[in-house]
């Protein structure tokens, strides 16, 4: 281990990492009201000196940028600070139990936030001179449009990113593309006890879905192209048969299918389904789509991956990620995004979410060796 890892390997303070992660969750920040996590974060990297601003998205909203070392920096530590709405108002705050913590964004991802905090905090005791030219971007938005990653690649884009969602630490060098469509069927509204004279549009979207089941596109393995119906709402107007139903369908594709390829199949599907079922009035829109990507595994990161993982005690396994992220918006940019953190992708967006202490430690250590490893090979080249 080199001079300069060692002291910020004891630099990283457990203690002061904890409170962090405990105040983040504490602070109710779903996408849109990010504005008091960024005033806490702001305070907190505000104390150790270096260069710190604001990058306004719109209005309160906005993502924070702080850098250190010579140059504009090549490699970004990058968190989003935002969460889902809360699945109880109540019950969103963090409960720490033998080492686990439990709470709203406590894996997506203020575990990895508040790591990368910490690792700030340990690096900036360095001396100046010895400091690596790297960034920290913590930015809004993410659970909704990425409107705060996009601001920032306006301005710059890094040649390396490295992005805290929750991997369980495996290092995920490839990422899953993603698509969003949304559905629409009219029915006609009558009386639910005269069903025969209307026309049900729930009845009308279920055989659609149906037919989208069946498409050719899903016959292959189910890991390369993941389906599922994330809501389905219809008119709510008393009594009667439905004459809207609205579902909104997500679908993940691993880095080898090419969104255009799944519109086309899609499109094909539902044109089947308004020529076979009967009186179907049906609108679709692909209102979002991202291609994912694959990353070799022979780059500057890797060597550090190889040396701090063992001394750390933790298997080295690579994994692609399944979810939508900020990691695509960069890779389209033109950088390259590391996905890697603590807490579990599983748990995410439920009222189960949770990481550990010891595996935001971990990834703590594990940034300050990227960014040092990085930084010197960098120089190097």
């Amino acid at each position: 281990m080199s001079e300069r890892l060692e002291h910020v390997w004891n630099a990283i303070d457990p203690l002061r990492l904890r409170q962090t992660l405990m105040d983040m969750i504490d602070i109710y920040s779903p996408s849109g009201k990010e504005e008091d996590i960024q005033l806490y974060l702001e305070e907190r990297l505000a104390a150790v000196g270096t260069p710190l601003r604001r990058q306004i998205v719109e209005d309160e909203r906005y993502n924070l940028i702080t850098t250190m070392g010579q140059g504009e920096p090549s490699l970004y530590l990058v968190g989003h600070v935002d969460t889902v709405a809360a699945w109880d108002i109540d019950e969103y705050a963090a409960i720490e139990e033998w080492g686990v913590v439990r709470g709203l964004g406590s894996a997506d991802m203020k575990g990895g936030c508040a790591a990368m905090v910490e690792t700030w905090l340990a690096l900036a005791t360095l001396p100046e001179e010895q400091r690596p030219s790297v960034g920290l971007l913590l930015v809004v938005g993410e659970e909704e449009n990425g409107d705060g990653s996009t601001k920032f690649l306006t301005e710059q884009c890094p040649d390396w990113a490295i992005i805290g969602e929750p991997t369980s630490l495996r290092p995920a060098f490839s990422h899953y593309g993603y698509m969003e469509v949304a559905l629409v069927t009219q029915g006609r509204r009558i009386h639910s006890s005269l069903p025969e004279l209307g026309h049900n549009a729930i009845e009308s979207m279920l055989r659609v879905l149906l037919q989208i089941e069946r498409s050719p596109l899903f016959s292959q393995q189910p890991s390369k192209l993941v389906y599922s119906i994330r809501e389905m709402s219809s008119s709510r107007a008393g009594f009667v048969v439905p004459d809207r139903c609205d579902t909104w369908i997500d679908l993940h594709l691993s880095p080898d299918i090419q969104p255009e390829t799944v519109r086309t199949e899609l499109e094909k599907a539902l044109t089947h389904a308004r020529k076979t079922i009967k009186g179907l009035s049906l609108e679709a829109s692909f209102d979002f789509e991202s291609g994912g990507y694959e990353l070799e595994l022979s780059n500057p990161l890797m060597e550090a991956l190889e040396d701090v993982f063992p001394r750390l005690n933790l298997p080295l396994e690579f994994v692609p990620f399944r979810s939508h992220s900020d990691g695509n918006l960069f890779y389209q940019a033109g950088s390259k995004p590391l996905i890697l953190g603590p807490g579990s992708l599983e748990t995410a967006h439920t009222s189960e979410e949770q990481t550990t202490l010891a595996e935001v430690e971990a990834a703590a250590r594990i940034y300050a060796s990227l960014a040092l490893a990085y930084t010197q090979t960098d120089q190097q080249n």
